[in-house]
């Protein structure tokens, strides 16, 4: 969720939440987004963005990851 708009996007994963599943779908969402609010996701420390280097490739978008200590 954008913290400020409280814009939320839903990715449905049909065939899991593996790093696989979860790149596929954010791959598919990202180009439902105006070109203007592609430029970072935050993500937390699970593993189903393991891929996340192949994201920011395919969509030149910087991927940060939370402080695991802070909520």
């Amino acid at each position: 969720m954008e913290r400020q708009t409280r814009f939320v996007m839903l990715v449905h994963l049909p065939s899991g939440h593996g790093a696989i599943a979860v790149r596929g779908g954010l791959l598919v969402t990202i180009k439902t987004l105006p070109e203007r609010l592609r430029k970072t996701l935050t993500w937390d420390q699970g593993t189903e963005l393991a891929q996340h280097k192949q994201i920011t490739l395919a969509k030149k978008m910087a991927i940060y990851f939370c402080d695991p200590h802070s909520p």
